[in-house]
């Protein structure tokens, strides 16, 4: 079969290659063969391909990349709970094998104390960029059929509903009842953000570098948000947030720029959240007056979390929470997917030539339907 690899990583002088690899066999009966019929691409794997600092598999120099997946299952182990024709999707994260680290012993590697957890396409293990893979069916996550056209989308929308989740177990510490959320970035992870705290009620602001006539903005504006561009030599952060006039008590970072996270930390209103959800691979100092800081996320009960990663549930969320969007904002998801392309063009692919979202097609979409089965066996009802 044909897989994306990024090559002899261990060796220092990594490159990208279209390769023919060895096809995946069941050896467990809890195993399954997944059909890749697409991955999306997310800033992750724009590192990966551009820095080349994943982690191969133990004893392996190759990386088989991509994480955000979308497949139907090929062939099914007795025990593996799926059926040849089911739509699927995978969980990234693996448990390590530290028996000290009760958070993995229980189900819940997304908060691994040890820091030796796997990655599929990421760190320690292949990731879902090729024709197949194989996975033990306990991570992966059954998708109805009529989330076909959005199942890509699973994974980047786990991030957002695992947040969520964070903040409403914080927010139990208080009576909340949020009315704004500010997003900071249109990344596809800022955007999901944005749809999805509208989908909640709360008012949305979006404060981000493009342009005010881009996709990205347009995008926040037809799900009801209001978008401001952050222009080189425009209006700060700070007087943004002040000239809104109303307390911002859910902030959601997802630019990864570490500056705008202390200032919004300042214009967080009191009791509020601010969930730090990007990084990036920079050294930057900065200045930042941290007694006035320190004293207002005292006196003002202000909470500051990270998030990284999601558990099975919050991809079965994610599932419910598309299809909310989809009835609510008729057309929104299709538009978030700016560039389709096949698996011989990732090599050369060019991040900077991509609006929003990339998503590369294993499986032709016109083929999509006649492999999986039409029947909406999962049903996801949550009261969220």
């Amino acid at each position: 079969m044909k897989a994306i690899r990024v090559k002899q990583l261990r060796q220092g002088t990594p490159s990208i290659a279209l390769e023919t690899v060895d096809d995946p066999v069941i050896s467990h009966p809890q195993e399954v063969i997944v059909k890749v019929l697409a991955v999306g691409l997310d800033g992750t794997d724009k590192e990966i391909l551009q820095e080349k600092y994943g982690i191969p598999p133990q004893g392996e120099d190759d990386l088989t990349t991509g994480h955000e997946s979308l497949g139907v299952v090929a062939e099914a182990g007795r025990e593996s709970g799926f059926q040849p024709g089911d739509l699927v999707t995978a969980i990234v994260r693996r448990p390590c094998r530290n028996q000290s680290c009760v958070n993995c012993r229980n189900g819940h590697s997304d908060y691994c104390q040890t820091g030796e957890f796997v990655e599929r396409g990421i760190k320690g293990a292949h990731g879902f960029l090729s024709e197949f893979y194989k996975e033990d069916g306990r991570y992966l996550v059954q998708v109805p059929s009529e989330l076909l056209e959005h199942g890509v989308l699973v994974e980047p929308q786990s991030i957002v509903e695992k947040v969520w989740d964070q903040v409403l177990r914080v927010q139990q510490r208080l009576i909340w009842e949020p009315k704004a959320a500010l997003i900071l970035g249109s990344g596809p992870l800022g955007l999901l953000a944005a749809i999805t705290c509208r989908v909640l009620g709360l008012d949305v602001y979006v404060w981000s570098r493009s342009p005010q006539d881009s996709l990205q903005a347009q995008l926040v504006k037809d799900c009801g948000g209001v978008y401001q561009p952050a222009e080189d030599g425009g209006i700060s952060l700070t007087a943004y947030a002040e000239g809104l006039g109303k307390p911002l008590d859910l902030i959601l970072e997802c630019t990864g720029f570490s500056p705008l996270a202390f200032e919004a930390m300042s214009v967080l209103a009191p009791n509020g959240v601010l969930a730090l959800l990007g990084v990036t691979p920079a050294d930057r100092k900065l200045e930042i007056s941290s007694d006035m800081l320190n004293q207002s996320m005292v006196l003002e009960n202000k909470c500051v979390i990270g998030s990284v990663n999601a558990a099975r549930k919050d991809f079965e969320t994610a599932i419910y929470r598309l299809q909310q969007m989809e009835k609510m904002y008729p057309g929104w998801l299709y538009r978030l997917v700016t560039n389709r392309m096949k698996l011989d063009a990732v090599p050369q692919l060019d991040f900077a030539s991509i609006p929003i979202k990339a998503v590369v097609d294993i499986v032709p979409v016109e083929q999509w339907r006649e492999l999986v089965k039409q029947t909406n066996e999962v049903e996801y009802s949550f009261s969220v």
